[in-house]
């Protein structure tokens, strides 16, 4: 009886070992769920924690780039119902700086809520196709003001990650993940205001962003188009690209880089991205989120926007391709552009996937 009693405990701690080992391989083996809030995710200038994020709105002009990010800004603040609010405002050199005080809650149940306080600057650099956001001075006030912090001295990388920089510290870890994803969900929320169209519902919630999404720190330039009303519908029968330029001779080529800023506009039309030359082995596909001509690194660029539900691997994977852009009622385009696809954008999930394109030959009818 001993010796069974014996063996069952062995087999007993046998089967609890088995467990505890298949557990702690399965959670080194899980992706790291805190990787968006590790090295990097608090950026620091000379030693102050500033997060930086820049919008690229092509054709927008810095009036009316200002004249929305100011309108967001007093809107947001607003919300606090407190003595947040715009502080200051230059319209000629585009600048908007706002202060805000509001809450982030770390957990909240019928027994308990614990929550922080948090004080930050906003400010906004409006110029002509371009807008960066800046929040800085972030400090937290907790247990009712009790303890007083700030961002420096309390979630940077020297103080809320371990030595390795893999992991969060423990007491540190929640003020830390709910700070980037306060800051990102401003950045999300901005990106709307200069996309938005008039059209938009005012009272209608801002999308959050999702742990999936990069960090504002680590994310690159957002572009941004407006929205507008485009046709949709697929070009009837268009000539392939050589007939297209060649044809009638009605065609004549011009330098890219004497484009005029205006030759592509969706709301009048619609624009169309050719992949492949083959006329009978090509793929088509209308930018149902428009686009427009600008320049990127000095260059000359055309950047077609799809919008969040069309397929986009094909042209993801293509190093040319070509954009025709067709006036409303015609079936043959007004401009042809063949391209060298330079590197796109980081997207925001939900929002319109940009492609740039270098123009490498222009021709217009």
């Amino acid at each position: 009886m001993r010796k069974l009693t014996r063996t069952l405990l062995m087999l007993g701690c046998f089967s609890l070992c088995i467990g505890v080992c298949a557990n702690a391989y399965a959670q080194d083996n899980q992706p790291n769920k805190d990787a968006k809030y590790l090295a990097g995710a608090i950026p620091e200038v000379d030693g102050k924690v500033v997060f930086t994020k820049e919008y690229s709105i092509p054709g927008m002009t810095q009036e009316e780039i200002y004249t929305r990010v100011q309108g967001w800004m007093e809107a947001r603040l607003k919300k606090n119902e407190n003595n947040s609010r715009v502080v200051y405002t230059n319209p000629e050199k585009g600048q908007i700086v706002g202060m805000g005080d509001e809450w982030i809650v770390f957990s909240s149940t019928a027994l308990s809520l614990d929550r922080t306080r948090i004080l930050y600057q906003l400010t906004a650099t409006c110029q002509s196709e371009q807008c960066q956001l800046e929040v800085s001075k972030v400090r937290f006030i907790y247990r009712e003001g009790e303890e007083r912090y700030t961002a420096e001295e309390w979630i940077t990388d020297k103080y809320a990650l371990n030595k390795s920089k893999t992991k969060l510290v423990r007491g540190l870890a929640k003020w830390r993940r709910k700070t980037v994803d306060f800051v990102d969900n401003l950045g999300v929320e901005l990106a709307e205001a200069l996309s938005a169209s008039p059209t938009d519902n005012a009272g209608q919630e801002p999308r959050l962003a999702s742990q999936e999404e990069p960090s504002a720190a680590s994310n690159g330039p957002v572009v941004i188009v407006p929205k507008q009303q485009v046709i949709t519908t697929a070009p009837q029968q268009q000539a392939p690209v050589a007939q297209a330029t060649a044809g009638t001779g009605s065609y004549r080529e011009i330098a890219p880089a004497d484009l005029p800023a205006d030759a592509i506009q969706t709301s009048a039309g619609k624009l169309v991205i050719v992949i492949g030359t083959d006329p009978f082995n090509m793929t088509m596909m209308t930018a149902n989120a428009g686009g427009s001509i600008g320049k990127m690194e000095g260059k000359p660029v055309v950047f077609s926007i799809l919008s969040p539900d069309q397929p986009c691997e094909q042209l993801e994977g293509a190093e040319t391709y070509t954009v025709r852009f067709y006036p409303n009622g015609q079936n043959e385009p007004s401009i042809v552009l063949e391209c060298k696809k330079m590197p796109s954008p980081a997207s925001v999930e939900g929002m319109p996937k940009t492609f740039i394109g270098e123009i490498i030959k222009a021709t217009v009818k």
